[in-house]
């Protein structure tokens, strides 16, 4: 009998459909990987930004996990939006019932592309030193990496030194998590180099890509990380994930450039690589 592989997707509702768990399903299916998810938030939010959130209660978020890995059972997991620091622990706890469970990625999320705050501040320090060292891989942005290191990062040759402190939270001073710092903060450069940096080798990736002018950004993070999970629940190395992952969300911004949905940032086209082009 066949297998799926398997991605969980732990995060919040986007209704519009560019972010959240729906951009995560979306890249899981684009890339051949079965998805399940354990939903955290119902956002009221569109490509203008976001108007409420309602938060799922903790212990239904642990149901929710716990019913998807003591049946289905997962080859990565992808952590997206978690509102608060009872959220995080619940979370961080559930899995921590399940150690055969690895592949763990997770999208720090604080803002939404709006600007509208998604993350409760006294939950960063919960993020940072509870979450963050049982994570496999972490994707922040540069305004992420900036409050979670308690220092600036704005320039390009900062990048290197930011993923290593990066991966050493929680962990002293030993290499801990693999780290992709997103550049598409950067002002100034129509070339965009994100790092990754591979803790079980101890090697930085650089990884370039083209600046696309257009405003379909919405769940670029998202889509991202769900992209490295999947890569990684088909057994991809983490280097090669990152490197999946950044092609295929390089793709699907250049081909969503050409919509147009909303009166906001639009999302990506996640099915780029299967969608006919019209």
């Amino acid at each position: 009998m066949k297998q799926y592989h398997r991605a969980l997707t732990i995060a919040g509702s986007d209704p519009s459909g560019g972010a959240g768990l729906q951009a995560d399903l979306k890249t899981f299916s684009a890339l051949g990987v079965f998805g399940t998810t354990a939903v955290v938030a119902v956002v009221d939010e569109n490509t203008v930004g976001v108007t409420g959130v309602h938060p799922v209660p903790e212990s239904f978020v642990a149901g929710q996990i716990r019913s998807v890995l003591g049946d289905i059972g997962t080859d990565a997991v992808k952590i997206g939006m978690l509102h608060s620091s009872e959220l995080i622990i619940t979370v961080l706890d559930t899995l921590r019932e399940y150690p055969e469970v690895g592949n763990i990625v997770l999208d720090p999320v604080m803002v939404a592309t709006s600007g509208d705050p998604l993350l409760m501040p006294e939950a960063i320090g919960t993020l940072r030193d509870k979450l963050i060292p049982y994570s496999t891989v972490i994707t922040p942005n540069l305004p992420e990496a900036s409050l979670l290191l308690g220092a600036t990062v704005e320039h390009q040759d900062q990048f290197g030194d930011a993923v290593r402190a990066l991966s050493r939270l929680g962990h002293g001073q030993s290499r801990g998590i693999s780290v992709l710092l997103k550049a598409g903060h950067l002002e100034g450069s129509d070339t965009l180099i994100d790092y990754f940096y591979d803790a079980s080798t101890d090697r930085v990736t650089r990884l370039p890509t083209t600046r696309i002018d257009t405003v379909n950004t919405h769940g670029t993070g998202c889509t991202l990380s769900s992209a490295i999970a999947a890569f990684l629940a088909k057994g991809y190395t983490l280097t090669e994930a990152a490197i999946g992952a950044h092609s295929y969300l390089a793709k699907a911004i250049e081909a969503g450039a050409a919509y147009r949905i909303g009166r906001g940032h639009g999302p990506v086209c996640h099915f780029h690589n299967l969608w006919p082009r019209v």
